[in-house]
């Protein structure tokens, strides 16, 4: 009996081992197809964590910058030293490129104002010649260390020609320095390596008139030119120092065309025309001011007082009308005689945009 049940044994395992086997099958391939769900869930649940990480990531940066704005203080300029002022009135001015032999824009004219006469009139005449050119040398070091990066180029301003409170023979209320004067200057600037400015203050002259007469020292390359509409006085009649003047664009582009024909006849580097104002009506129609290549023209700030009013001045009269370059005036007595202190070269520099002609009187 023993013996002939073995037989049936072993259909009935391979029925149990194929019955098994293929449980085994079904459950491997249901573990595994779960498995893989719970694999892409999980994946996807990653990818979503990470998504959202680096979202909320984003939104921290976004709001830590917003609130870094928010937090940064507006920086608080002093009148004529905002670049977006400077912007909105048309800085920087589309001009001509520079010719060959410009000094503007890269480099800046330091120079001592005055005439030789005079020590009233400014530092060029109110110290020794050996002591004025030294002090110079002080300011030119003092401007180049403030601004390493733009050369700077001494110069001696010289007024040739000095409005007066009388009408003279002629009845122009202005004095013509003789050309031994004018020479001595010019001597004195090529021993120190500067240029030399004829600075113009008209009176009832008309400039018209007067330019012409200069054209013997103005064809010298390293001279150049400078009016005063304080001092241009035929409209109103009135004796200088008893009103102040005017030039208008017309008068300005009369010189600037005459300089343009000097550097054209004899084959001169550019010109530097400077045009001193501290009013409204120092200069009228400034919009119609003609730039030319031949001609570097600067609208000087000239006036003088505390530095809050020489700021509102930049602001006011040179800044709000664009020409071309700027130039800014201190007054070593003027500036600080009611206890105010001169104007530093770093203070000065903060203006925008920023001078590139200074004056010393």
């Amino acid at each position: 009996m023993k013996f002939q049940r073995i037989p049936c044994i072993a259909p009935l395992c391979m029925f149990i081992f194929f019955t098994v086997t293929a449980c085994t099958d079904s459950k491997s391939t249901g573990m595994m197809a779960k498995t893989e769900k719970e694999a892409a869930a999980s994946a996807a649940k990653a990818a979503f964590a990470a998504t959202t990480t680096a979202t909320r990531k984003a939104a921290a940066f976004a709001a830590q910058t917003s609130a870094a704005r928010k937090a940064a203080p507006k920086i608080k300029y002093n009148a004529g030293e905002s670049p977006d002022y400077a912007a909105q009135c048309g800085w920087p001015v589309k001009c001509p490129a520079p010719l060959p032999g410009s000094i503007l824009p890269t480099k800046r004219i330091v120079a001592y104002y005055g005439n030789p006469l005079s020590k009233k009139m400014g530092a060029l005449g109110e110290f020794p010649k050996d002591e004025m050119l030294k002090r110079l040398k002080g300011e030119v070091a003092r401007w180049q260390a403030a601004d390493p990066a733009t050369p700077v180029q001494p110069a001696l301003h010289l007024i040739a020609v000095v409005a007066q409170g009388a009408p003279g023979k002629d009845g122009k209320y202005r004095m013509i320095m003789p050309d031994k004067i004018i020479n001595q200057v010019y001597g004195w600037a090529k021993e120190t390596g500067a240029i030399m400015f004829i600075d113009i203050q008209t009176g009832h002259d008309d400039i018209r008139a007067v330019l012409p007469k200069f054209e013997w020292i103005l064809k010298n390359p390293d001279v150049h030119l400078g009016i005063d509409p304080e001092f241009n006085l035929i409209k109103s009649g009135k004796k200088p120092g008893k009103k102040i003047g005017t030039y208008d664009a017309a008068d300005i582009n009369y010189a600037s065309g005459y300089l343009k024909d000097l550097v054209k006849k004899y084959n001169l580097p550019p010109k530097v025309f400077t045009v001193h104002r501290f009013t409204r009506n120092g200069v009228t129609n400034s919009k119609n001011i003609a730039l030319r290549p031949e001609v570097q023209l600067v609208m000087h700030m000239d006036g003088w007082g505390a530095p809050w009013l020489k700021r509102d001045s930049y602001k006011d009269y040179v800044v709000a009308e664009p020409v071309q370059y700027t130039g800014f005036k201190l007054f070593y007595h003027n500036d600080t005689k009611k206890g105010d202190p001169l104007l530093t070269p770093q203070e000065v520099l903060k203006l925008n945009p920023k001078p590139l002609y200074i004056q010393y009187q």
